[in-house]
């Protein structure tokens, strides 16, 4: 299979006018998904570099090489999708809040480096922290969950940093602005300055650059660092189906893989029953009591839950089979076995 990014330079979308002080557009931004998804393949955007420099879970470096390969499926979720829907009115609030004007754009790239993208949420024509002239910067646009309040406090956390250090090192700009909405209700805003992040900017372009020459371009995986279930979740996007066999006989990582599985199978085994037995030992400390303390102050209690509803879904099936139709369905999943001739036996 020839890939997208296998393709070679030759077929990708041509740069076009100078949108920023070093950007070039590549597409507008009313432009179709699909044209955006295959631009997107020849080059790093700024979602991708929180992933490259590993602070942006659950994407990995992993997602991103197989992303811009053209192997993984386009899946955005529903977070990004409400996102979407959100940031036109985050923007106008921005603007209106700052006596300001925005303007959409679409994808640019940097003009001596073209595998430097960034799809800027807004450009700033009108910029409120000059008086006197028309200095050039963005908006950046962000939906964030409640939970992610506290992260905002002291300004845009790492993730959102790294993004919008790479659209100013694309776009050429001194600074940029961002807008959150968190929760639906605290909105946030501030301003990245350039001049403030040198060091970083220069560390973000080097592991762009290598990311993309050495790996992408090279068509050599990076290494699988990050949680092993989010990069268990690329593969299982790539491959939803699977059938026939491979000889790993010679693919020591692998066999060196199945080891480590088991190993850590048989420590979790293990450290399961340590944490029931030590639970009982607490429980027969407490006696009929509810709350044990140490000096005067609570170390844990017992509390009473509500539990989980349980259906029977045999009687359900059997007396009411439209209901059960219409509401039970059959998720298909993957499980790992491991033949016995490998399984590791712990002790009993």
């Amino acid at each position: 299979m020839t890939t997208t990014a296998q393709a070679g330079a030759s077929t990708a979308p041509a740069a076009g006018r100078r949108v920023t002080p070093t950007g070039r557009l590549i597409l507008p931004a009313d432009a179709d998904r699909a044209d955006w998804l295959h631009a997107r393949t020849y080059g790093i955007g700024s979602s991708d570099v929180p992933a490259i420099l590993g602070v942006a879970k659950p994407r990995t470096p992993t997602h991103v090489y197989y992303d811009k390969r053209g192997e993984l499926p386009d899946d955005a979720g529903e977070a990004a999708f409400w996102g979407t829907v959100h940031e036109e009115p985050v923007a106008r609030h921005w603007a209106m809040r700052n006596r300001s004007v925005i303007r959409r754009v679409g994808l640019v790239a940097h003009q001596d480096h073209p595998h430097r993208m960034t799809t800027l949420d807004r450009r700033v024509t009108e910029c409120p922290l000059s008086e006197d002239e028309r200095t050039a910067c963005a908006l950046e646009v962000k939906t964030r969950s409640a939970f992610k309040s506290a992260q905002w406090h002291a300004g845009p956390p790492d993730d959102v940093l790294a993004q919008m250090l790479h659209q100013i090192s694309v776009c050429g700009y001194e600074h940029m602005h961002y807008a959150v909405l968190i929760g639906g209700n605290e909105y946030h805003q501030g301003t990245v300055r350039a001049d403030q992040y040198t060091d970083i900017t220069a560390d973000i372009e080097a592991a762009v650059d290598r990311f993309w020459f050495d790996h992408v371009r090279a068509a050599v995986p990076p290494p699988l660092d990050g949680d092993g279930e989010d990069i268990v979740g690329v593969f299982r996007r790539m491959h939803p189906t699977r059938s026939g066999a491979v000889d790993i006989d010679r693919h020591e990582d692998a066999y060196d893989a199945l080891c480590d599985y088991e190993r850590a199978r048989l420590d979790e085994k293990a450290a399961e029953k340590r944490k029931n037995a030590a639970k009982a030992r607490m429980l027969a400390a407490l006696d009929d009591a509810q709350t044990a303390l140490i000096g005067g102050e609570t170390a844990y209690a017992m509390t009473p839950t509500n539990g989980r509803p349980a259906i029977d879904l045999e009687l359900l099936a059997e007396r009411w089979p439209d209901a059960y139709e219409a509401v039970v369905t059959s998720k298909p999943g993957e499980r790992l076995d491991i033949s016995k001739t490998y399984r590791l036996k712990g002790d009993s």
